[in-house]
């Protein structure tokens, strides 16, 4: 019985180690993937399909963004945020994105240790963590705001190594 146990842990263990690049996504946004579950239809909100979609996201951005109490991200220009695309904002910012300080040092950390280039929804959610402790930096004072600045500082450099190893790994023309 001990062993029937232990190779049935051991095959556990092995198939998670080798699942698809998936699973590296989960760990990088838990909320993503309990969002998934929440819903009747697998969603994987992505901001960023098309050049239009990103003049768009840069509009959201350039906009100003409101941060209430309870750490809900909106925007205030009510034509913007009346969009489809500001739907999916809404939901990438308020239930997918850190916002604790552990939890932006979590994503950190694992960002440090990810083996391959991110995938765009991943890099596209790390912007926009980043974006949100820049916010909460600037809203910070003395020791809060220090922390804060060290988080966004953690995540430019992750961003900057997934650049530099992307750009690497792509073939030459």
């Amino acid at each position: 019985m001990c062993q029937k146990t232990l190779l049935l842990l051991l095959f556990c263990y092995n198939a998670y180690a080798t699942v698809s690049p998936r699973w590296s996504r989960a760990m990088l946004f838990p909320a993503a993937q309990r969002y998934k579950r929440s819903l009747s239809a697998l969603v994987s909100p992505v901001l960023q399909n098309s050049l239009d979609d990103v003049d768009m996201l840069f509009e959201f951005l350039l906009a100003e963004l409101e941060i209430d109490k309870g750490l809900k991200i909106s925007i205030k220009d009510e034509e913007l945020a009346s969009l489809r695309k500001a739907k999916e904002f809404d939901t990438i910012c308020n239930d997918i994105i850190p916002k604790s300080i552990t939890e932006i040092r979590r994503l950190s950390v694992r960002l440090s240790n990810y083996p391959t280039v991110l995938k765009k929804e991943d890099f596209e959610r790390t912007v926009l963590t980043m974006v949100y402790t820049a916010y909460r930096a600037a809203q910070s004072r003395k020791h809060q705001k220090a922390v804060w600045a060290e988080s966004f500082i953690s995540l430019y450099k992750a961003l900057k190594h997934d650049l530099m190893f992307s750009h690497s790994k792509k073939p030459l023309h």
